[in-house]
């Protein structure tokens, strides 16, 4: 076998049950790329960012996702839908198979590891089938010193087969493809597919059981900055909401965009860097993002303009969910090493399309675990044939497909931290719709909702007067510096009140039809913070 590039000393692929002909070792960024051109797999475009297609598969496959299910898993994992069991005995034979497929064949290897706090730095290596998903890991994954990869050994392995294809009738999976998780061997299998996030989201459902399950530490996905005093704040939501957009202040220092831990006295991003959606990608609107896709990021099924090299960012013909991956030193304010203190502010984001929420409000502590529990917001259905009513979507803890344990041990262990920390303010942001729903309504306007988040963070909504929503119990600021009073009371907005209080109702039953079947498992505390229905004639 032939191998290239820096390596431990002691470090074997024979370890692994893999014999190739030639592997990779820790390449370069630049030498990635190179091979990557000359291998056909990928082109430049104007800036020099990599541009790289991920074949049939354009997102990730949560029902071709497994959790080995056994000694170690068995009374820990939530199973069912989101973590489907698969058998120790099969995911042994499909190894086995997917390590027969490697052999003679030509890989690249690389050591990284997640989570900046070095108290939970867990290392990492990665087996890849083609040097652009290789460049990926250097980009998403934390990257160790030369001196570190000569003793580092890893804890966690990857191993990435997109040209393996699965016999469900033999392999024990529902297609071709697969996702597999196995806690005792610490191994992700995947195969079937080139997606990118399959690799990077499975070291997250990793870290969702490891950390919490292990070592008492809430596990995030959210988006994380600090002020130049020292102030943390966490964002999260779901796609729309505007996680990415409102983090990103080049007034404070970007901790991370997507995935970070709560420990005591430390807020840590697990990865290196970002993997930004860029439909509709521009300057104007996501100047840092757009900056940062320059040479050794890569660019996902994109698509360029007729007879250039520049990419089209509207075109979703491929996919809508076109994507770069960039190191996190691509961002100018982005503070290295990824973590600061323990968080001051909160913000839950939510798209409340159904006009119904306040664009801020303050949660107690049993609000906070109940609306992190419902990870509420909704989605415009489209325009289409008519179709205009809006959808509530709810996803536990803002990511409910990435968490092995059940949603009450997040917003339990996160009622802890709110214990521990009494100064920690904890947001409701809307910004969705205000003065109606879709369609009669209009969009929360970015600046007011900018306005209200940095006059949180900065303490100007301290001392204001609050009065309680009606049906949702949250707490509404009645002044907010640069933001027309009239806007903070949702219902002053509606020039129907009756509708409003009827569509108010309409969304409360949803969030209890939602919460039904986290009822069982959930504390009292959770319990009480649940909207109260009005009664209507």
């Amino acid at each position: 076998m032939q191998e290239f590039g820096k390596k431990n000393p002691s470090a074997k692929l024979s370890d692994m049950g893999l014999n190739v002909a030639i592997a990779h070792w820790n390449l370069a960024p630049e030498e990635l790329v190179n091979k990557t051109l000359e291998l056909g797999q990928g082109e430049l475009n104007d800036t020099g960012a990599l541009c790289v297609s991920t074949g049939k598969f354009t997102g990730r496959s949560p029902k071709d996702k497994f959790t080995i299910k056994d000694v170690e898993t068995e009374n820990s994992v939530d199973w069912g839908d989101v973590n489907i069991p698969m058998d120790t005995a099969t995911f042994d034979k499909l190894y086995d198979r997917v390590c027969a497929y490697f052999e003679g064949k030509e890989v690249w290897v690389r050591d990284a590891y997640a989570c900046a706090d070095p108290k939970y730095r867990l290392n990492l290596r990665v087996v890849n089938e083609a040097p652009w998903a290789n460049l990926f890991c250097n980009d998403l994954f934390l990257r160790p010193t030369e001196v570190e990869i000569e003793t580092q050994q890893p804890e966690w392995t990857i191993l990435q087969a997109p040209g393996f294809q699965a016999d469900p009738a033999t392999d024990g999976t529902r297609q071709a493809n697969f996702t597999i998780v196995n806690f005792t061997r610490k191994i992700i299998l995947i195969g079937g597919s080139a997606y990118t996030g399959e690799m990077k989201k499975g070291i997250f459902g990793v870290l969702n059981y490891v950390l919490p399950h292990k070592h008492r530490v809430l596990s995030m996905h959210c988006s994380a900055n600090e002020g130049k005093d020292g102030d943390v704040a966490l964002f999260f939501g779901l796609s729309g909401t505007g996680k990415t957009t409102l983090s990103a202040d080049p007034n404070r220092a970007l901790i991370g965009d997507d995935e970070h831990g709560w420990a005591d006295g430390s807020v840590f991003n697990f990865e290196g860097g970002c993997y930004a959606k860029v439909i509709d990608l521009s300057a104007e609107k996501e100047p840092q993002i757009f900056a940062a896709v320059k040479p050794n990021a890569i660019l996902e099924n994109i698509v360029f303009k007729a007879g250039s090299k520049e990419v089209d960012y509207k075109d979703g013909s491929i996919t809508e969910n076109t994507r770069a991956a960039y190191p996190i030193h691509h961002i100018p304010n982005a503070k290295e090493p990824s973590y600061g203190g323990d968080p001051k502010n909160i913000f839950f984001l939510t798209c409340d399309a159904f006009g119904i929420l306040p664009p801020i409000s303050k949660l107690t502590k049993a609000q906070a675990m109940y609306h992190f529990i419902s990870g509420y917001t909704a989605k415009v259905a489209g325009t289409e044939v008519g179709v205009t009513e809006p959808q509530s979507t709810f996803s536990a803890c803002f990511g409910r497909v990435f968490l092995p344990l059940h949603p009450t041990k997040y917003a339990e262990l996160l009622g802890e931290k709110l214990d521990q920390h009494k100064d920690v303010n904890v947001w409701l942001i809307n910004t969705g719709w205000s003065g109606g729903s879709y369609g009669v309504g209009s969009r929360m306007s970015l600046k007011y909702t900018r306005s209200m988040i940095t006059a949180a963070m900065n303490g100007q909504l301290d001392a204001v007067e609050y009065k309680p929503h009606n049906i949702f119990g949250v707490l509404v600021p009645q002044s907010c510096p640069d933001v027309p009073s009239n806007m903070l009371n949702p219902r002053d907005t509606w020039s129907d009140k009756e509708a409003y209080d009827k569509k108010a109702s309409e969304l409360a039953q949803l969030f209890i039809k939602n919460f039904e079947k986290y009822a069982a498992q959930a504390n009292e505390e959770i319990r009480s913070a649940a909207p109260i229905v009005m009664q209507t004639a």
